[in-house]
């Protein structure tokens, strides 16, 4: 908040952020816009939340609608405007101007007005004031001098008071409102939008003007549903979200295996891109399944598919996500990308996001926002998204619809830039079939796999085979299993052609070494032939000396 300029909060979702602190406190705001924009919603809110939420009762002076339509009004958005009627918290004056009955002079003033508001806002004693709409009050009078002078002077006189006042006004021709001079005037003016572009209605909203403080100047997308007149700011959102270091997981094993570490960084934004039938739906429900396995919630936004199709197609691979939305840890929204504007859209998404608070979120695809905007506004759109998941660490699943078989790497929607990781799916075309490839091309802050994997598909689960390069480069289907039927055949044959070598060296082994006993017992033969003559030939000395001995003395004797 600036100094020196006190704010009251409004209550509306989204637009005190966007003014730093609200509307400015004792002063006159202009709330202008063409019918149905939402003006009176606005004012309506920014008085019952005064005295819900900060204890600042308020009056609501209408010029057109009766108290009983007001509160009826506001009743189906739960605020319980007639409650605080009974509390005294607020009250309604309806002041009916017939310009029938009034005639132009100078000297006219609002005095009459004066009156009953000071009386309405001392009987509730009212710090807020709405005044609803403003050209009922000036419907019988032309003259700008008259007009510029009234509205000063009751601007002045809510100033006096120090009421934090609404006024609603239509939008003139060319100009902000119908006669030109409150915006003059005014501390504050929001112009309130609402347009029609390709028969899908869009709400847009700008500060013009705000005095003495920093605001936001851009067209911002509001909403107005069952909760209320909400904002959608996007100055809160923006790059100092928390970072993590912990992993999680796919869902699909051999695709966290291509990433070092396993998985991927919680809080990270991953792009599933591939053309149709490449199973981009299907790994993202894996991610899902995965996180719900976790015990953690999972968020599924479908803008093609049924929550009971979904399910349906998923049990096709073995994944049942019916548990998992019976026991409210998966919750799957469904809508056409072209039943709702953007705006729209991004506020459903976020707004769902806060209630559910999930640890995962799936985007399928974003591609279908092609047809509902131009690629600005849908790339602004899918921008607020990523930032607003990143800021609430929560990790996030896209999935783009390619319409090339040639691998392109664009996206229609240009977000593969954003994206922390991005997984391109493909189906290639060879030998008469189709076969689906996956490639990791980004996983910041990993290394990771840089090869092509053959994604396959069955009642088992999702498995991704390890590349296989031939001839002509990776091989897949039946072109892959003809290969390695190949390479099986030629690997028997060599170890047949293996077995048969082995078997003769060992026969010429066995023959040699049958050789080598033979030899080694004729060697052993000759030796013992050796031993034994020169044994007889020891002996026969022995026996010559002998008899030598028993001659020589036979002689003697």
């Amino acid at each position: 908040m600036a100094v020196g300029i006190s704010k009251s909060p409004t209550g509306i979702a989204g637009f005190d952020e966007l003014t730093h602190g609200g509307l400015p406190t004792g002063r006159p705001s202009i709330v202008c816009g063409s019918a149905g924009c939402g003006k009176t919603l606005f004012a309506s809110t920014f008085l019952i939340q005064g005295a819900r939420e900060h204890d600042e009762n308020g009056v609501f002076v209408s010029f057109e609608e009766r108290p009983v339509d007001i509160v009826s009004n506001v009743a189906s958005l739960g605020f319980g405007l007639d409650e605080l009627i009974e509390a005294e918290k607020i009250a309604i004056e309806h002041i009916a101007i017939d310009p029938a009955e009034l005639a132009e002079i100078g000297d006219y003033d609002l005095e009459g007005l004066f009156l009953r508001l000071e009386l309405a806002i001392d009987a509730v004693g009212a710090k807020r004031v709405v005044l609803d709409t403003i050209e009922s009050l000036f419907s019988a009078f032309s003259n700008p001098a008259i007009l510029r002078a009234e509205i000063r002077r009751l601007f002045d006189w809510l100033k006096d008071k120090g009421m934090t006042t609404v006024i609603t006004a239509e939008r003139g021709e060319g100009t902000l409102t119908r006669q030109g001079l409150e915006e003059y005037v005014s501390d504050c003016v929001i112009l309130l939008d609402h347009r029609v572009h390709n028969q899908i209605s869009t709400r847009r909203m700008r500060i013009v003007k705000y005095r003495g403080t920093a605001h936001g100047t851009n067209e911002y997308p509001f909403l107005i549903d069952e909760d209320g007149f909400s904002v959608l700011p996007v100055s809160a959102l923006g790059l100092d979200h928390k970072v993590f270091d912990e992993r999680v997981g796919s869902g699909v094993p051999d695709l966290d295996a291509m990433v070092s570490g396993g998985g991927f960084h919680r809080g990270s934004s991953i792009l599933l891109s591939g053309v149709a039938g490449s199973g981009k739906s299907s790994l993202a429900a894996s991610f899902a399944g995965a996180a719900c396995a976790r015990g953690e919630r999972a968020l599924y936004f479908s803008f093609e598919e049924s929550a009971a199709q979904t399910v349906r197609n998923m049990r096709s691979i073995g994944l049942d996500l019916q548990p998992w939305l019976d026991g409210g840890l998966l919750r799957h929204i469904a809508a056409r990308p072209t039943f709702y504007s953007l705006e729209m859209h991004l506020a459903i998404m976020l707004r769902e996001v806060t209630r559910f608070d999930p640890g995962l979120v799936v985007l399928d695809p974003i591609s279908a926002f092609m047809e509902s905007g131009d690629r600005l506004e849908v790339q602004s759109m899918l921008l607020r998204v990523v930032d607003f998941l990143k800021s609430r660490g929560v990790t996030a699943v896209f999935t783009h619809l390619a319409h090339s078989q040639e691998g392109s790497t664009a996206t229609d929607a240009g977000l593969s830039s954003l994206m922390d990781a991005w997984v391109l799916m493909l189906n290639r075309e060879m030998n008469g079939e189709f076969n689906r490839e996956l490639y990791l091309l980004k996983a910041r802050g990993m290394a990771h796999s840089n090869q092509v994997r053959e994604f396959v598909m069955s009642d088992t689960g999702i498995r991704l085979l390890p590349p296989y390069l031939g001839d002509n480069g990776a091989l897949t289907g039946s072109a892959r299993k003809a290969e390695e039927a190949k390479a099986r055949r030629a690997e028997m044959q060599r170890l047949a052609e293996v077995a048969r070598a082995k078997r003769a060296a060992q026969d010429r082994r066995r023959a040699a070494t049958a050789q080598i006993a033979e030899l080694q017992a004729e060697l052993e033969a000759s030796d013992l032939e050796l031993r034994s003559i020169a044994d007889s030939e020891a002996e026969y000395r022995r026996q010559a000396e002998r008899d030598s001995a028993d001659m020589e003395v036979s002689r003697k004797a």
